[in-house]
């Protein structure tokens, strides 16, 4: 996004529509950030509004009511939109919201949803010919072939592909907004933003929801779901192949057919990513040296361990933990710092 709230001098407006049974965590997520922004840097660099169909407050999932809310209108000025949704969403898809959106889309204005806010954008058809995700719990239940076949749809943690911020809802609103502010007004503030919620790591575009495996595959695949168990509890020294077809008792025909059918990859590259996942979470969260960390995860060397991790993250472990080490030097407010953090007076 080109906007940028210190550039121009004027607020970011941004409007959240509020469906019946939305989640109140998500789009408190998400409007959190934008007012800590404000009250660090005593400016209004942002200004949200929350909106609905009728003006009047929707239920959330937990039966809160927010207010002020407005109905939208398609004379609304915004920089951005986003369609905070929840249970039910199905039933959330309004003709007058849907137009709104495809309005908006024709006026090119950045669009958004949280947890099951991107279903109804694709409803709208403002996601074809994009990438998005979408909650775990509706990941299996959207029929992406027959209902969506121009949009793909991922399991991250968050998506932002052109003007498009799709978020897989819960917390992860955070780093999305989080995300948001650097692009527009630059890592310390992000940072300073994420240490005042007392969150410890700003997630980016490349993590992964934890989709638990039985919510993907159901219950009736058993064999699946006990292979990957076995994965999971063998990290530091890998099952082979045939070792993990004699646990579970069945042949590896079978069980390269199991993971092919129901994981869209071969089993020994499931467990790689298992393995590399696991990988990640020690470089980020410990002090483990990288051969440490090569060792714990079964890889025999640190050569080959970062060939891996290279393949799959886009970048060697030492950049991820160079990072890591950068990001939280920057949480610490300088004295250099373009950005006024008043140290009195403050809403926690």
């Amino acid at each position: 996004m080109q906007f940028s709230p210190f550039q121009t001098g004027l607020p970011c407006r941004i409007g959240f529509v509020q469906v019946p049974g939305y989640s109140a965590i998500s789009a408190f997520c998400a409007i959190e950030p934008l007012r800590m922004a404000n009250q660090l840097t005593d400016r209004r660099l942002y200004d949200w509004t929350l909106l609905s169909c009728d003006g009047e407050p929707a239920d959330a999932s937990n039966g809160l009511r927010t207010s002020p809310t407005r109905r939208f209108e398609h004379d609304d000025e915004f920089d951005m939109v986003f369609v905070c949704a929840g249970v039910r969403v199905k039933q959330a898809c309004d003709r007058r919201l849907l137009g709104w959106l495809q309005h908006l889309a024709r006026r090119r204005v950045p669009l958004g949803g949280l947890c099951t806010g991107p279903y109804i954008l694709a409803c709208a058809g403002v996601l074809d010919g994009y990438r998005c995700t979408v909650h775990w719990e509706h990941i299996s239940s959207i029929n992406e072939k027959t209902e969506f076949p121009n949009t793909i749809f991922s399991s991250k943690l968050f998506v932002i592909d052109r003007d498009r911020y799709t978020c897989s809802g819960g917390v992860a609103p955070l780093d999305l907004m989080l995300n948001i502010i650097d692009r527009q007004c630059g890592t310390e503030l992000a940072a300073s933003v994420s240490e005042e919620f007392i969150h410890d790591r700003i997630r980016g575009v490349g993590d992964a929801q934890r989709v638990p495996l039985r919510a993907r595959v159901g219950p009736s695949q058993p064999k699946l779901l006990e292979a990957v168990a076995l994965m999971e509890a063998n990290i530091e020294e890998p099952l082979t192949l045939s070792e993990l077809a004699h646990y579970v008792n069945i042949s590896r025909r079978q069980i390269e057919r199991l993971f092919r059918t129901h994981l869209d990859r071969s089993p020994t590259r499931y467990y790689l990513e298992l393995r590399l996942k696991r990988a990640r979470e020690f470089l980020l969260q410990t002090s483990m040296s990288i051969l440490d960390v090569a060792l714990a995860c079964g890889f025999s060397s640190s050569p080959h361990f970062s060939k891996c991790y290279h393949d799959h993250y886009a970048l060697p472990p030492s950049e991820e933990r160079r990072r890591q080490a950068a990001q939280t030097q920057q949480a610490t407010p300088m004295s250099t710092s373009p950005v006024s953090i008043p140290h009195a007076d403050r809403e926690d």
